[in-house]
């Protein structure tokens, strides 16, 4: 049993891995034999791992295929005003609860993510590492669950907003920003700097969406 049920964690877990780093996007087609092939894993837990993502809205039924979900502006609006919400009472917190070993962590990724600003993907994935850090020195379980829903949900976004040009070195600075104001014990200020954080990423993805709408000929 205990082997069926890490066989059944891998196969979600590397399904989740593979739509988050883009090897599947929004609208491509799951097959369970494909997928079993892929993670060298029988049919069952990769069934299994699919419902699974299926309940958590990740994958959309399509007569009788599975598609990997994608967001329309409002799911996109929503998702980013929770974001907004959830991130900036994890800042606060974790102004508040975070040690200081966390705070130097914080304080080293951001350093070592300068190198990283002109590679959008590899500076996207060290962006959620970031954010993550965060989440856990909130040092509140509730929080961290609900932020992994989150971010599992952003997956679902075609591009990454530090794609746009310039985004990169801003977003760098106000990380910089977030962990100054955590390491000060400065919560309103965390809580601030994280919203306003967002609030840009925000407004970066709507003019990525217009811009891929007029692209695609679409109305603006």
């Amino acid at each position: 049993m205990a082997v069926q049920k890490t066989q059944q964690t891998d196969a979600y877990a590397m399904i989740l891995e593979a739509i988050d780093v883009g090897v599947y996007r929004p609208g491509d087609r799951l097959v369970e034999s494909e997928l079993a092939e892929r993670f060298g894993v029988s049919r069952t837990p990769i069934r299994e791992a699919l419902q699974r993502l299926e309940t958590q809205s990740l994958l959309t039924r399509d007569g009788r295929s599975l598609i990997v979900s994608s967001l329309d502006h409002n799911q996109m609006a929503e998702l980013y005003v929770l974001r907004c919400e959830l991130e900036g009472l994890a800042a606060r917190l974790a102004a508040r609860h975070a040690t200081a070993e966390e705070m130097r962590i914080l304080a080293d990724m951001v350093e070592a993510d300068n190198a990283l600003m002109h590679d959008p993907q590899a500076l996207s994935r060290a962006n959620r590492r970031f954010h993550k850090q965060i989440h856990l020195a909130s040092h509140n379980r509730y929080l961290v669950q609900q932020l992994d829903l989150v971010h599992r949900t952003m997956a679902l976004m075609a591009t990454t907003s530090l794609a746009a040009e310039g985004r990169g070195v801003i977003a760098q600075a106000e990380h910089a920003a977030i962990v100054k104001a955590i390491s000060e014990r400065d919560e309103e200020g965390a809580d601030a700097a994280l919203r306003a954080h967002i609030s840009v990423a925000f407004m970066t993805r709507l003019k990525q969406d217009a811009e891929r709408r007029q692209e695609d000929g679409e109305p603006i």
